[in-house]
């Protein structure tokens, strides 16, 4: 909370932690209800409150969600927070929503993406809006200085690896092992259709909002891109979905 990456002294002040791609998405949200998948420490969640939404933030992290609370209680927000594993959501909520949200550093952790697609489902209301933006797979296929193939595209099972540092602190004195899935891009749509999510659009960006990885150059105000390789690969991806039925 206290790195650079998240400035939270500017969010404090009114700064939102949203970016250009999921606010062009997402739309007016004044008086919509939204759920946010994965919400991490509750930034997003709380900024999404203040244009104008009803909020529900979810993480397993039971210390993220006790820094969520604290965060909104200190900006005085109404957004609320539930701690659980989103599988296990519908033991916690019986609750529809206008709108489910998540984005950026999120399905990588999730090893059953057809599980994922029926929680979004089972929580918009009928022709809800689901929005969803991602670090593109193939940013995943590179080994951690982008010089070179190290993984597959498509979800070849768990990945387990070290990691020393965090995207937020590279110097952060953390050593620990995780645990990962990548998910090409066929997988999550179409865990998305086999759940009633009809795909209203799909994007792709050559540049991240945010400077997580190695070797990057921002080259316009809150664009990176990966120094060598400029942009000749795509780094983020966008689905706008819609909830069928009535």
């Amino acid at each position: 909370m206290k790195s650079d990456f998240y400035d939270l002294d500017g969010f404090l002040k009114g700064k939102s932690s949203l970016n250009e791609i999921e606010l062009n998405l997402l739309g007016n949200l004044k008086g919509k209800s939204v759920l946010h998948l994965q919400c991490h420490f509750g930034q997003d969640s709380i900024s999404l409150g203040r244009l104008g939404a009803e909020v529900t933030g979810v993480d397993f992290s039971d210390k993220a969600i006790d820094r969520a609370k604290e965060l909104a209680k200190t900006s005085k927000s109404n957004t609320s927070f539930i701690c659980c594993d989103i599988y296990d959501l519908p033991k916690h909520l019986n609750t529809k929503f206008d709108i489910v949200f998540t984005s950026y550093g999120t399905i990588g952790w999730l090893p059953d993406l057809d599980k994922w697609g029926q929680i979004v489902s089972r929580f918009l209301k009928p022709n809800g809006k689901f929005v969803f933006v991602e670090f593109h797979p193939v940013v995943w296929m590179f080994d951690d200085d982008f010089d070179q193939i190290a993984y597959n595209y498509l979800n070849s099972g768990e990945i387990i690896e070290i990691q020393e540092g965090t995207y937020a602190d590279k110097n952060a004195d953390i050593k620990q092992e995780y645990i990962m899935w990548n998910h090409g891009i066929s997988e999550v749509v179409n865990n998305l259709i086999k759940n009633n999510i009809e795909i209203c659009s799909l994007d792709e960006y050559d540049y991240s909002p945010y400077n997580c990885f190695n070797k990057t150059v921002e080259f316009e105000p809150k664009k990176y891109r990966i120094d060598h390789l400029d942009h000749k690969i795509p780094m983020v991806y966008a689905i706008v979905g819609s909830k069928k039925g009535s």
